[in-house]
């Protein structure tokens, strides 16, 4: 008798617009994804949206009458910057291993909470001294959201489905920054002397609005991790069926933090190469932040200053998701770093040389963005240390921690206040910086190539070791069951 050929199932266009690989999951599966995405990104890409116009609204207050108000001189501004920097910086770590007791959705609704009290409080500044303070705890407060937001999408999303979703959820940072500049310019031009107050304070006061609210529904919208989820809007069926998709994906369960484990996290490359190659991409891109401080000093309005830069921010949204989705429908992550970062010598190169020609000028801070992959860069971390959840965990907040903590005392060195705008020392460094990254993640991925093989070597001795212990079990009567799906 022939043997008959199963039909295989047909590509979808949204397997080609979305998950690759969605013509081969069953029914179920999407009906999970579908919770899944609008839980998980809809508190993932709000809470982050919120995080960074809240953090961007110092700029934009800056720029539209504080610096004049509270009299800003010298450094003042640079030492806001870093006291925000400091906070964030110092609870990375700890955050990530915090929600490995508390829920997540418990943990970050009170960061949230809190981070939105703070950022009303800044409406009533009397001085600078009150906005390093105040500034410190906004950035306590915001410093779990972003590196516990990637340990769940990284806890949920299987290889074809996590680097686009974090490119989404990460995209709401560019917006965000965007938002800020167009909020401002709309306060400051409807609200600046109502009731007395100016329209920076007014940017605050809307900010605070805005947050306070998200915060609360974090903590019944959030669906925790896998093993320890009690969402409502998940039936028994769900969870089962999103457990089985992380075991399959070869994604670790998670299990008590130990010292010994910390030493054995260490003892490897990991955590090491990662870090760095993270610190250096994130320090090379800093001069965008420096657009609207050079706008002023060409005596752009008030309202320009704000708008202008704008569009490095969309631009940085636009590219962070083409890449992320890129990087899913090829299956490659390196390429889709490596391509971005290469692009990024260019406008650092600019503002380096710094040409006396403005529209070259602003071409190149307007561009600094589509170097943006820090999605992909995420991912390819997220799956390299997928067997291991508290690796994978450390490394992720370790990432983002330690290149804040570079970046609490760095500008003051390289972009002090003092030389603005052309700040010959800070914009050839983030070229050399960008020059840095490349090589570190040239590294990482021979590492990650050479431990791959590595793997592959050992597994046929695994193989004959599994089959030993089995023949043994079965000589001496004992049964032993798997399930094979």
């Amino acid at each position: 008798m022939a043997a008959i050929e199963e039909e295989k199932p047909k590509r979808s266009f949204r397997s080609f617009i979305w998950d690759a690989d969605t013509h081969l999951k069953s029914p179920e599966e999407r009906k999970l994804l579908r919770k899944l995405d609008i839980s998980i990104l809809t508190i993932g890409c709000v809470g982050f949206f919120l995080k960074y116009l809240d953090q961007g609204n110092l700029a934009n207050a800056y720029v539209s009458g504080m610096k004049e108000d509270l009299s800003m001189n010298g450094n003042e501004y640079t030492y806001a910057g870093t006291a925000y920097t400091c906070a964030y910086a110092v609870m990375q770590i700890p955050s990530t291993l915090v929600i490995q007791r508390i829920r997540p959705s418990y943990w970050l609704g009170l960061m949230e909470v809190l981070w939105g009290v703070f950022t009303f409080a800044q409406a009533g500044l009397r001085n600078s001294n009150q906005l390093y303070v105040f500034r410190f705890f906004v950035g306590f407060f915001e410093s779990s959201f972003f590196p516990c937001m990637l340990f769940l999408l990284g806890s949920w999303y299987t290889k074809t489905e996590l680097a686009k979703r974090v490119a989404l959820f990460h995209m709401t940072a560019p917006l965000g920054t965007a938002f800020s500049g167009y909020l401002q310019a709309a306060v400051y031009g409807n609200l600046d002397g109502v009731h007395g107050l100016a329209g920076w304070r007014w940017l605050y006061i809307v900010c605070g609005c805005m947050t306070l609210p998200v915060g609360l529904c974090t903590v019944l919208i959030l669906p925790d991790t896998p093993h320890k989820t009690r969402a409502w809007f998940l039936t028994k069926e769900d969870k089962l069926l999103a457990l089985e998709r992380v075991q399959k994906a070869g994604k670790a369960a998670p299990v008590p933090l130990t010292f010994s484990k910390i030493k054995r996290i260490l003892g490897r490359w990991r955590w090491y190469l990662f870090t760095l190659g993270y610190v250096l991409y994130g320090t090379s891109c800093q001069a965008s932040g420096y657009f609207a401080i050079w706008l002023k000093s060409e005596n752009f309005s008030v309202e320009l200053r704000n708008i202008i830069p704008t569009g490095t921010s969309l631009i940085s949204g636009f590219c962070v998701v083409m890449w992320g989705f890129g990087s899913d429908y090829t299956g490659s992550r390196l390429w889709f770093i490596l391509g971005p970062l290469t692009y990024g010598l260019i406008p650092n190169g600019i503002l380096a040389v710094w040409p006396p020609s403005v529209p070259l000028k602003e071409f190149a801070f307007l561009t600094t963005g589509v170097q943006l992959m820090t999605a992909v860069f995420y991912t390819w971390a997220n799956e390299i240390c997928a067997n291991d959840n508290e690796e994978r965990a450390l490394v992720i907040s370790s990432m983002n921690g330690f290149q804040y903590a570079v970046a609490a005392w760095l500008p003051i060195l390289i972009f002090p206040q003092v030389e603005a705008p052309d700040f010959r020392r800070g914009f050839p460094s983030t070229f050399g910086f960008v020059l840095a990254a490349l090589i570190c993640i040239c590294v990482t991925q021979w590492c990650a190539v050479r431990e791959r093989k590595a793997q592959l070597r050992a597994q046929p001795i695994v193989s004959e070791q599994t089959k030993g212990e089995e023949s043994k079990s079965v000589e001496s009567g004992e049964t032993v069951v798997r399930h094979a799906k």
